[in-house]
């Protein structure tokens, strides 16, 4: 069975990494919520693609636009989740999704989110969790890699998720450190347009459970290179029903997109 996962809820139809998206995303019948995570000054897991209120999506604490020049001033890592939750990041107009309902919404904790999904599907859903870490904003944006990861790990033990959770990252720092911390979790390595899906993985000390590229670097012949070889590939993010029907024909194992209702059945 082909792997529909919400990114980031539904993105293309509700506010991304949203309780209501993700809600929609469980209705619509997705069997997994791929959402991205970063930490607050009082060490939370908060649910966010940016570790600051991204000028796209968020208002501030009046309702007020963010400038882009002025997002990064709105540093998730230098604030506690009580001051994160009171900026609105689902009543502004997306121009990239004009379907996308207008709602005002917080950014969750990653608890708060495993709590109503695991409430709503019986305890059937299953995880995929971006750590967003680069780097340079170590310390800045971000806590250390050993700590970020350290953080993410005891919320999906806490929850005794193990066996329904992949972790995803970019950064392969993440992924070595993922694998020294929690070896029995399944890891998805990502890659970029940009990137070499083979150089990348020549980089890492293990080989992942899951690649998951950009999916426009895929064709069918690697695709059955990479399954030969015993990887699940789970491509990013897939929002025509034209190429995700493409990538099935060619034997994909999960199809993440911004858009489930095109695909699911619930």
């Amino acid at each position: 069975m082909i792997d529909i996962q919400g990114h980031r809820g539904c993105r293309g139809l509700f506010p991304e990494n949203s309780m209501i998206g993700f809600e929609k995303a469980i209705e619509l019948g997705v069997h997994t919520l791929e959402l991205d995570v970063v930490i607050s000054k009082d060490k939370k897991v908060v649910v966010s693609h940016e570790p600051f209120m991204n000028h796209e999506i968020a208002l501030d604490v009046q309702g007020n636009s963010i400038p882009k020049s002025d997002e990064l001033n709105y540093n998730l890592y230098q604030m506690n989740y009580d001051s994160i939750r009171q900026y609105d990041c689902g009543s502004k107009h997306h121009p990239r999704f004009p379907n996308q309902e207008k709602i005002k919404v917080a950014k969750p904790l990653l608890s708060e989110v495993i709590q109503m999904a695991e409430a709503k599907t019986e305890k059937t859903i299953r995880y995929n969790i971006e750590i967003k870490r680069t780097p340079s904003n170590d310390e800045i944006f971000t806590p250390k890699v050993a700590e970020f990861v350290r953080l993410v790990i005891d919320v999906i033990q806490k929850h005794d998720l193990s066996n329904r959770v992949n972790l995803q990252a970019f950064d392969l720092e993440t992924l070595e450190e993922i694998k020294k911390q929690a070896p029995s979790i399944k890891i998805a390595l990502l890659v970029d347009g940009g990137e070499s899906i083979d150089e990348k993985l020549q980089q890492l000390s293990f080989s992942p459970e899951i690649i998951s590229p950009y999916y426009k670097l895929l064709t069918q012949k690697n695709i059955e290179n990479y399954k030969k070889k015993q990887f699940l590939i789970i491509p990013w993010t897939v929002n025509k029903k034209s190429d995700m029907l493409q990538l099935i024909d060619w034997n994909v194992d999960g199809i993440i997109t911004d858009y489930p209702n095109l695909i699911t059945n619930p």
